[in-house]
């Protein structure tokens, strides 16, 4: 199955072709032809995953799932949340964001955070939703290499290492963006 992932985020291209296995064959925005920035102007996840998935099925006519991701910290009454790729503000940079985060989370003892992913998918027009949960804590100073956006101060339930720790297959099991692909692979096949 051929299908679009509208997003030009490598990396998160890589973490989904890694949970999907074969059978599948993921394409990017670039591949499509769309090389301009999607609207997400929405003020809930749900609503920028599908107004990202319509766009792309509008303009260009492909099947095609769309995410977004928010962390959620409870000690910032759910902030950064739908605005967590924009945090720090404009251009958007993974780096100053975490900087705001580990600021605004300086002397607060209440560590508790989630990640949320809502996945997106019109397949011959219809549309679907999946959603995947991660809870865990917010550490305080980054740790770990891989993974992107917040992963260095993220540890999950249960874990001692951070999101950026552990391999992309540890993660893809216990992630957020792992548990809703996990649902949209359930149902695509």
């Amino acid at each position: 199955m051929k299908i679009c992932f509208a997003t030009n985020n490598k990396k998160k291209i890589e973490e989904v072709m890694a949970a999907l296995g074969h059978g599948f064959t993921i394409v990017s925005l670039e591949e499509i032809g769309c090389h301009e920035e999607l609207p997400e102007t929405g003020d809930t996840l749900d609503h920028n995953a599908f107004q990202k998935a319509r766009y792309v099925f509008d303009h260009y006519g492909v099947d095609c799932f769309a995410d977004d991701t928010g962390l959620e910290v409870e000690a910032l009454d759910g902030a950064p949340g739908v605005y967590s790729g924009r945090y720090a503000g404009e251009p958007r940079s993974d780096e100053r964001n975490l900087e705001k985060l580990l600021r605004e989370m300086h002397g607060i003892t209440n560590r508790k955070a989630r990640f949320r992913t809502v996945i997106a998918l019109i397949q011959g027009g219809k549309e679907y939703a999946f959603e995947g949960v991660a809870d865990g804590e917010i550490i305080k100073e980054k740790t770990g290499s891989g993974g992107f956006g917040y992963d260095p101060v993220f540890k999950p339930t249960g874990y001692d290492k951070t999101f950026a720790e552990l391999s992309m297959e540890e993660k893809n099991q216990i992630s957020h963006r792992g548990k809703a692909v996990q649902a949209l692979i359930k149902f695509l096949k």
